[in-house]
């Protein structure tokens, strides 16, 4: 049971990774990267990115965490390692509240408002477009960049508190 804890576990950590450094990208480069660019290239830049985010690898990557996490902590759970059980939960819950649900909540609905948006030619106006997107957008993904991150966090450390890995026989 010990082996497939850890497989499960290695997939937790690995998944939950991936988003704390997609979160993070979109935060430290991405935003950044369509800010500089002006507004006329970035609203229909991000309405693109939009579009093509609703793929099979990033859905994986995306839903997949918490429900990695959860059936990391069942794993670990008989396995009887309570207390790595219980850290995969938590870590399952930080991400799903912290990043998960804002990203329904919050971040999908803008990424629909502006969708339906159409550059305006007047310049000054699609700097306050985009300006009125990018910013609380960016502020979003940053919370969910630390939320990821610590949920990260709380999966190392249900790894180093489940004990010695089981040893693999070749």
């Amino acid at each position: 049971m010990l082996v497939i804890a850890y497989v499960a576990a290695a997939i937790t950590l690995l998944l939950t990774g991936t988003m704390a450094g997609f979160f993070f990208a979109y935060s430290s480069s991405v935003m950044l990267g369509l800010d500089a660019a002006g507004a006329a290239h970035a609203i229909p830049a991000m309405q693109a990115i939009n579009l093509t985010i609703r793929n099979p690898v990033f859905f994986m990557a995306f839903f997949g965490t918490p429900v990695a996490a959860l059936l990391s902590a069942v794993v670990f759970l008989v396995a009887r390692r309570p207390i790595a059980a219980a850290l995969f939960l938590i870590a399952g819950l930080v991400y799903f509240l912290g990043a998960l649900l804002p990203t329904a909540l919050v971040n999908v609905p803008m990424n629909e408002a502006l969708a339906i948006a159409t550059v305006p030619a007047d310049p000054q106006a699609a700097l306050k477009l985009w300006s009125d997107f990018s910013v609380p957008w960016t502020w979003w993904n940053t919370l969910r960049t630390a939320f990821s991150t610590l949920s990260l966090l709380v999966v190392g450390l249900a790894i180093f508190v489940s004990g010695r890995p089981p040893k693999v026989i070749a």
